[in-house]
């Protein structure tokens, strides 16, 4: 009784802490809401790698027990209505930057406190009409000149649609020699001088030699071009007809559903940074507390949740066959030597098709396979930590091709049953795009 009385006055609301260490009062308790989309998988350890006959001989995938933290995962792959709203997003911020030179109302100039800000913000709240006649002269550099329209039609020149991102590159702000250090300089004063003494690469190559107490270096700057690549329907494949889909695939309301593809790897890295921004400016407005960032998930936690908890499963659906009791495919691939609408579908099918692993997450295997954030090589898997493996390497533009190559997993609707496996690897060049690869982000889970 004495010991409870105790508490309750160390830990009483009068900010008297007796001189004891009773920690930082910071509220109410936190609770991190269910993500929307998104389920739970939980942590946990399991035996990496294949658990089937290697048939490629590759030796690529050596098994390994590791141990994943809990994280939280899209229950499908980024549809592309999902993708359109990061694409319109990066369209309508342009016009609002266009339009807002010659209009205040489309820019915000000060803060919260009428204190004017060092850069205007894009004023979100003002309506973007794109038919309105005044804004036509300003808008006109966002439309293809005329001389490249196909019958005279008025429209985007979805070429300019770049997102311009930025990041903090912690592995090598990580490094013991650029860790801010501490120097005692001596002297009469003693003087102690903060100082980084370290040299760190930016995304090209270029060297940034650390300043005194500036870790600015550590921040990384990109752009791409977020519009996906159409023509990989086209592209794909040699002496096939695949025009409607390059037409059709992204922007017809029939496909709303569907899996986006033709991004690159690039590109969905950047969507994941879209979509924590997103999220996070929106939980700042409210006054609440920031949410872990969305990003791609490494090859092991891939592997993991495709899984469902199922030991040593060859399939995400735990069996051994890619058939169900009834004598039907199970996931959406190229069966029996291409026949390929066995399954159900010709190309990729609407997402939730095929029912989900026992961790509720739908097209683990087939459809569209997806990116990972994990660089690939062969010997990985021999060298990561057994705890969240993973291996990264930002490649510049003038590295050799092989190191630009990420993981992918999950096989898609153009792939055999191998890839549908859940311990196989395969990998794509970061900066290529095709028409059977999508992604699907993850957020890390606060808490174990």
């Amino acid at each position: 009784m004495f010991y409870a009385a105790a508490l309750i006055a160390l830990s009483g609301c009068n900010g008297k802490n007796n001189g004891e260490l009773v920690g930082v009062e910071r509220g109410a308790q936190f609770y991190e809401p269910d993500p929307y989309g998104m389920v739970f998988v939980p942590q946990g350890s399991f035996n990496m790698g294949q658990n089937e006959q290697d048939v490629a001989s590759l030796t690529n995938a050596l098994t390994k027990t590791v141990t994943i933290s809990s994280f939280w995962m899209d229950e499908t792959e980024i549809t592309n209505s999902e993708y359109r709203q990061f694409v319109y997003w990066v369209r309508d911020s342009i016009a609002r930057k266009l339009l807002g030179a010659q209009n205040e109302e489309f820019l915000i100039s000060e803060d919260e406190n009428g204190n004017p800000l060092d850069e205007p913000r894009l004023n979100w709240e003002t309506e973007l009409d794109w038919a309105n006649a005044d804004y036509q002269e300003t808008l006109a550099e966002m439309y293809y000149a005329e001389g490249e329209r196909f019958f005279g039609r008025k429209e985007f020149d979805n070429r300019k649609w770049i997102y311009r991102y930025d990041w903090v590159d912690l592995q090598q702000a990580a490094k013991l020699t650029n860790r801010y250090q501490i120097y005692d300089f001596g002297g009469k004063d003693q003087e102690a001088k903060g100082k980084y003494e370290g040299v760190v690469y930016d995304i090209n190559g270029e060297r940034r030699d650390l300043e005194d107490g500036d870790r600015s270096a550590f921040i990384m700057h990109d752009q791409v071009l977020v519009y996906p690549d159409t023509l990989s329907w086209v592209e794909n494949f040699t002496y096939s007809y695949n025009e409607p889909m390059t037409k059709l695939y992204f922007n017809h309301a029939g496909y709303d559903t569907y899996p986006v593809v033709g991004v690159s790897w690039k590109q969905a890295t950047a969507f994941c940074i879209w979509r924590s921004n997103l999220l996070n400016n929106y939980l700042k407005s409210e006054g609440q507390p920031l949410a872990m960032d969305y990003r791609l998930p490494t090859e092991a936690e891939w592997e993991y949740a495709a899984r469902g908890g199922i030991e040593h499963g060859i399939y995400p659906w735990g069996g051994y066959y890619t058939r169900n009791n009834r004598g039907c495919f199970v996931a959406n691939f190229k069966p029996l030597r291409g026949r390929y609408t066995d399954d159900g579908s010709v190309r990729t099918s609407a997402v939730m098709s095929y029912a989900p692993n026992e961790y509720g997450l739908y097209d683990m295997a087939g459809n569209v396979a997806e990116w990972t954030s994990s660089a690939f090589d062969e010997a990985s898997y021999v060298y990561t930590h057994d705890m969240n493996p993973d291996y990264k390497y930002n490649a510049r533009p003038d590295d050799p091709i092989v190191m630009k190559r990420k993981v992918t997993r999950g096989g898609s609707w153009n792939g055999i049953a191998y890839y549908l496996q859940c311990g196989t690897r395969a990998y794509e060049y970061q900066d290529s795009t095709s028409c059977f690869i999508g992604f699907r982000c993850i957020r890390d889970y606060i808490g174990e």
